[in-house]
């Protein structure tokens, strides 16, 4: 990624006055098997998603303690459930997606990895079906909010969300923001295009026009706000996190044995990933729960 460039076009976004209408996703749920499939091999070891879904698996270390229930929702092929299971593989996991097509490459993703503190559940997020309140001790959604159809939904999806969470529990939610400009949306989806396949590079530009804006998800998470702290990237956020009160130490002696071995098995161009991905969290106010060098 060319940094100058990157940050021209977020200073381009801190002067915009306007902002671009929302294009909802051509499909709400994705069961297109190649959409399916070049999902599954960014979030794979060397896929363009690896270091982003380490990063926020990292970030949720102080969230979650030994016991603890814990919802993931809109799971996808469990790339980044993956890596949250074996970070902490004393919680109990539960991966919920609508897609049967994701689902099973989920469990696929769970054997390959000898992963066995996950259940998977198929089911909509504006509904969690079969889910009583407070029963869970913590719950997870990433990149998948703009999925949603509208407003209302996502209003609706944080309703569950509050109804199903315990008290005293604790969340990690991140999703990507709308950008005020098409041009900036366009950048984003197409700087890597080398790098990611073109069923990816267009799944990615339909999520930045489908993101909502930073005011509509903070809105919707009012539900959560006076237990969640905010984040965003710098300058103009990409990307937003709502994240929970800690409840557990992220540098138990063990831990960073965990976190270690999962960035060790990046390639090169990987961990540069992650350190870029970190600068960008870190300026905006966001420093890495547990360091794996």
């Amino acid at each position: 990624m060319s940094l100058p460039r990157m940050l021209w076009h977020l200073a381009c976004e801190r002067l915009a006055r306007q902002t671009v209408a929302r294009v909802p996703e051509p499909d709400l749920v994705m069961t297109d098997p190649v959409q399916v499939d070049a999902f599954r091999e960014a979030g794979q070891t060397d896929g363009i998603l690896t270091a982003i879904n380490l990063f926020h698996a990292i970030q949720t270390l102080p969230l979650f303690k030994a016991g603890d229930v814990v919802l993931d929702l809109a799971c996808g092929p469990a790339t980044l459930l993956t890596q949250l299971a074996r970070l902490h593989p004393q919680v109990r996991f539960i991966g919920v997606d609508a897609s049967d097509a994701m689902l099973t490459l989920a469990e696929r993703t769970l054997s390959q990895y000898g992963v066995r503190n996950v259940d998977l559940h198929q089911g909509d997020i504006t509904r969690l079906e079969g889910l009583p309140a407070a029963s869970v001790d913590g719950l997870t959604c990433n990149l998948s909010l703009h999925h949603l159809p509208d407003l209302a939904a996502l209003h609706t999806a944080f309703t569950c969300i509050a109804r199903v969470l315990k008290p005293e529990g604790s969340v990690y939610i991140s999703d990507f923001c709308r950008f005020k400009r098409a041009a900036t949306q366009e950048y984003f989806a197409t700087d890597r295009a080398g790098e990611q396949s073109a069923a990816f590079t267009d799944d990615f530009r339909n999520s930045l026009r489908a993101a909502f804006s930073e005011a509509e998800l903070l809105g919707a998470a009012a539900p959560l706000r006076p237990r969640a702290r905010i984040y965003r990237n710098m300058l103009s956020p990409l990307m937003l996190v709502l994240r929970g009160p800690v409840r557990a130490e992220p540098n138990a002696a063990e831990v960073p044995a965990r976190v270690a071995a999962l960035y060790e098995a990046l390639s090169t161009e990987r961990r540069e990933d992650f350190r870029d991905f970190l600068r960008f969290f870190q300026m905006g106010g966001f420093p890495l729960a547990c360091k794996p060098w």
